[in-house]
């Protein structure tokens, strides 16, 4: 297959199908989570429960995903779990009591561990070939639009016609725009990348000798805080700004351009990826959200400070999600990439499953000001980590 026919084929309707169903899936809880707590009476913190859990089995289950996109059943797993995530949508939308609301969640971390990021990089690092980071970065170019659809999309839908509409008007894009162009980008993807993919190996446990390294194990620490910081931040975003008097209009537009400022700082990565090394820009991911944080401290006190927050956060965060993929490949290999991910993406997607409940817990020991001074600690925490991961491999001539 042709490369500009690739692109078209696999890479574009996986880019507007990323951008949908992140939207209509990971976002809405962000973009919802006021209105539940208003409407149904439940509190943060036991509505966040329901959105760890299910980023926990999504966590649990991306080793599987991976291994059987690895063995080209990428087609059957997408659009399986596009179907799925409709239906409990539909489910979601008619919830009443809290394990109503905890069992669809549940069953939501089963569609989302075959729908979103880590499945799609497996797919694309599989059918792409030499190609894969340039079509990891379209379709994160793409995809960062997701926060963006939701956040304005939701708010302006719920006036209308209340959440539970807004969750039902969800779960008809996922059905009848996200699976059909998740199977026409699978399908395509099975075929070409037959002759693109390094082949799996048959033994598991000869697939998984690369996990006992300490590179692999620095690279999780760096992994989960970048998760950590930016689920916390992300998932309260709403009240956090409330609790510090910004009307909600701004606050839903500050929320709203973290999508635009992920494009951003994946823009500026494209334009200076040839003279800055891979090293040096994940690096620089880390420190920009660490400035976010900062900035978010006294964002109350002088509003332009929000517009810094969005910036740096944004951008930092949104180049991870093209880092984390493309780092792995450079420190650890391509072969059995999807199942070496997979195991990469537990304790990412685990801890991205705890932010929200441990920053609600912060929050009541002491106000949102000590989830931001954690997200803040995290950055650093997680620079430290890269470093020595990309220090050892180098020593090692990974």
């Amino acid at each position: 297959m042709p490369e500009i026919d690739s692109f078209r084929r696999i890479v574009w309707p996986l880019a507007f199908a990323e951008t949908l169903i992140w939207a209509a899936t990971y976002y809405s809880f962000p973009a919802l989570l006021l209105e539940w707590e208003r409407d149904l009476g439940w509190s943060k913190t036991e509505l966040s429960g329901a959105f760890t859990l299910a980023l926990i089995v999504s966590a649990v289950l991306a080793p599987v995903v991976g291994r059987i996109i690895d063995r080209g059943y990428g087609t059957y797993i997408f659009t399986g779990c596009g179907l799925l995530s409709a239906v409990l949508l539909v489910l979601l939308s008619g919830v009443t009591a809290l394990w109503q609301f905890y069992a669809v969640w549940l069953l939501l971390g089963v569609g989302m561990a075959g729908t979103l990021y880590e499945a799609t990089f497996t797919v694309l690092t599989r059918a792409m070939g030499s190609r894969r980071r340039q079509a990891i970065t379209v379709v994160t170019l793409v995809a960062g639009f997701a926060g963006t659809v939701a956040f304005p999309g939701t708010h302006t839908l719920v006036g209308l016609i209340g959440w539970r509409g807004t969750v039902r008007v969800s779960a008809a894009i996922v059905s009848l725009i996200v699976v059909p162009l998740v199977w026409f980008a699978c399908h395509s993807a099975a075929k070409y990348g037959e002759s693109q993919a390094s082949p799996a190996s048959h033994k598991v446990g000869e697939a998984l000798h690369i996990v006992r390294g300490v590179t692999f194990w620095l690279l999780v620490v760096g992994f989960i805080t970048i998760a950590l910081d930016h689920g916390a931040l992300l998932t309260h975003l709403l009240p956090l700004l409330d609790e510090r008097g910004i009307q909600s209009g701004v606050a839903v537009f500050a929320a709203s351009m973290i999508g635009p400022m992920q494009v951003t700082g994946r823009l500026l990565m494209l334009a200076v990826e040839r003279r800055v090394s891979t090293l040096h820009i994940f690096a620089g991911c880390f420190m920009a959200m660490g400035i976010a944080a900062i900035s978010l401290l006294n964002a109350h006190t002088f509003p332009f400070l929000l517009a810094s927050f969005v910036l740096f956060q944004g951008a930092g965060y949104g180049v991870t999600s093209i880092m984390r993929p493309v780092v792995t490949a450079e420190l650890l290999g391509h072969r059995n990439f999807g199942l070496i991910a997979g195991f990469l993406a537990v304790p990412f997607m685990g801890a991205t499953a705890a932010a929200p409940t441990i920053a609600a817990l912060i929050w009541q020991t002491g106000g949102y000001d000590r989830v931001i001074w954690f997200a803040g600690g995290m950055t650093m925490i997680g620079l430290v980590s890269l470093l020595a991961a990309a220090t050892l491999s180098t020593r090692r001539g990974n």
